[in-house]
């Protein structure tokens, strides 16, 4: 339970809608539970008008001390039942009315409390299980946002199968713990109370016999309840493995398909989704032996209650009739769904424990990349300072820079070179502050990037990211993703820098075209290329590529540099490759090689240098890798 704690403040939250909720579930039961007093009361009517009657045809006459005794009974059938019964009663037998119209009347009361407890569990529903919605809302809202503010170290190691599936699963599971678990309880606790307290009023030693089953009950929920919270832990592990293992195969299915693996991913699944079915069933199996054995407890209660009520009535003992027995027999009924409930909504409890467990491992997660106190909103002019920066990798110990130191000012164009692996993109990523360096600082405009306003720090930097990533939209909105307004004519000016532009108007749709997810629809240069129009979309000081152009042909990638030429003018860039762009005119390249800046220069001055760059620009055009020179 301690870990359900951290929905505390839900309920506070929908506090006047759980306490209406409540009053509800008493309003309920308490008009329930006057059924089985008025039931008892035509009972005790019947019994007496078939005796009075049986006396009438006796020759035998009735004493008058007999006469005194039935009153006295009479009165004393009434005594203990509640004060809404007993002005009913008294108004009835006070009216003069018929044997049968007496039945008559009761048999329309009973039916009018059964409307109006049905008409108040109605509006408990209405306003308990409504809540848990609510909650249910908020709660995956909260998880949704809390996920967007962990950083990018997480991600790598995190499934996102398994991520969906706490958001998915965990939530529902959660949300049967504030509806219908908590309604559940109530009115079980509710009916409980009524029940006992006018059981106890009308015999005591009678209730103690027939509730005496209950502690056995109470023993068995704990042992079971604790055995059904561990297989709920390891069945919710195995689903959010199960739908990683679906969520990685419907997304790679093209390489599946590719390398003729079906049937290997077929077993894999089925290993997976064999150990889930073994667990599952193993939980019902619990369940399957529990349920009834609460039905059989309160089936002994049942005949107890007949049993010794019986003898009372038999030997004239303990001012017992058949009007008790029918009583007590209701009681006991009514009484069964709450009881046999006390371990079902354990069940609900116990499971939605162990998930709020798993939601509470990534709700207490603080993202080790987030905003400090009064964080710095400024615009940013494109002033960079790399000040011996180290960087290692957490996840895997990757030493991915080593003392690297780089000052750039606005306006110019950089090159970062290298094969791969030597840290070019892990310089991207520290730029937009997906990491923090391990040693050193980066600055910009003479600030700490780590003082900066993360939202708006990002949001005025340009990002091309190596893995383009396209959402299931419009191609507009794919290219004004981040921009508040969605306007055709600015996504047409990105696309024509982009050299995309003429490609999208031949789409069926034109920029109204919706993408399928993550841009299967397209071409690899396609998806590049509205990735780079994304880029440029909202005429950022500071522009990242990240090996962008891999995927066009050589006709294309003159036309983009071109167009980036001109669109670069006066701003920051950075163009992250593994190949050598000879046209483009860049202010310095930086040659990385395992981490370590090993060189630094123009396009002529690291050819004469006959260093690294030398021998990667000689071995691209070995290889016909100077695409600029091509056509």
């Amino acid at each position: 339970m301690k870990y359900l704690r951290a929905v505390n403040k839900y309920f506070w939250k929908y506090k006047w809608r759980l306490l209406l909720g409540l009053i509800f579930v008493i309003l309920s039961n308490y008009f329930r539970i006057l059924a089985p007093q008025v039931t008892g009361y035509v009972v005790n009517t019947v019994e007496k008008e078939l005796t009075v009657q049986a006396r009438a045809k006796s020759p035998v006459p009735v004493s008058a001390d007999a006469k005194m005794h039935n009153a006295a009974n009479q009165k004393a059938d009434t005594s203990n039942y509640d004060i809404l019964v007993k002005k009913f009663i008294r108004k009835l037998n006070t009216t003069q009315r018929t044997f049968g119209q007496k039945v008559a009347i009761s048999g329309i009361t009973l039916l009018l409390l059964a409307i109006i407890g049905g008409l108040f569990m109605f509006l408990m529903r209405q306003t308990i299980i409504v809540m848990s919605r609510h909650i249910e809302f908020d709660q995956k809202n909260e998880i949704f946002q809390h996920y967007q503010q962990l950083d990018t170290a997480f991600y790598k190691s995190h499934s996102t199968g398994d991520l969906m599936s706490r958001m998915a699963e965990d939530v529902s599971r959660v949300r049967m713990y504030t509806g219908p678990a908590i309604m559940y309880l109530a009115n079980l606790l509710a009916t409980i109370s009524f029940s006992l307290y006018f059981m106890i009023r009308k015999d005591a030693l009678l209730t103690l016999y027939v509730l005496a089953p209950l502690p056995i009950l109470a023993v068995t929920i704990y042992m079971v309840n604790n055995l059904i919270h561990r297989k709920s832990e390891r069945i919710q592990a195995l689903l959010s493995k199960l739908t990683t293992n679906a969520q990685e195969s419907y997304s790679g299915i093209r390489v599946i398909k590719s390398f003729v693996q079906e049937s290997a991913m077929l077993r894999f699944f089925s290993s997976n989704s064999e150990e889930y079915r073994k667990n599952a069933i193993g939980l019902a199996k619990v369940e399957a032996i529990y349920f009834p054995s609460m039905g059989l407890i309160i089936g002994l209660s049942t005949l107890l209650t007949i049993m010794i009520g019986g003898f009372y009535v038999i030997h004239g003992t303990h001012h017992a009739d058949l009007g008790t027995i029918t009583e007590f027999v209701i009681y006991i009924t009514m009484l069964t769904f709450p009881v046999s409930a006390i371990g079902w909504v354990a069940s609900m409890i116990q499971r939605a424990s162990a998930s709020q467990k798993r939601l509470n491992e990534f709700l207490e997660t603080s993202p080790a990349i987030q905003n400090v106190p009064r964080a710095i909103l400024q615009k940013l002019s494109g002033n960079i300072l790399f000040d011996h920066v180290d960087f290692i990798y957490p996840q895997t110990g990757i030493h991915a820079l080593k003392d690297f130191n780089l000052e750039v000012r606005k306006g110019e164009k950089i090159a970062i070179i290298g094969r791969t692996g030597s840290g070019k993109t892990t310089l991207a990523q520290l730029m937009l502050r997906f990491y923090d360096p391990t040693h050193g600082s980066i600055s910009m405009d003479g600030i700490n990037l780590q003082n900066f306003d993360l939202p708006g720090f990002r949001n005025q930097i340009g990002y091309v990211p190596q893995d383009v990533f396209l959402f299931s939209d419009t191609v507009t909105d794919n290219i004004l993703f981040g921009m508040d307004r969605k306007i055709e004519s600015e996504a047409r000016k990105a696309a024509e820098y982009a050299s995309i532009d003429k490609e999208i108007l031949h789409f069926s749709g034109g920029y109204d075209t919706l993408i399928g997810e993550r841009g299967v629809t397209l071409s690899g240069g396609q998806k590049q290329r509205i990735s780079i129009a994304r880029a440029l979309a909202g005429n950022h000081e500071l522009v990242i590529f990240d090996d962008c152009l891999s995927a066009v042909d050589a006709r294309t990638e003159k036309e983009i540099i071109t167009s980036l030429y001109e669109y670069l003018q006066n701003k920051t860039a950075f163009i992250i490759t593994h190949r050598i762009f000879s046209l483009f005119e860049f202010d310095r390249i930086i040659v990385l090689d395992q981490g370590k800046m090993v060189e630094t220069g123009t396009h002529a001055e690291l050819l004469a240098g006959n260093g690294h760059y030398t021998r990667l620009y000689e071995q691209q055009q070995k290889s016909g890798g100077d695409r600029e020179t091509r056509d």
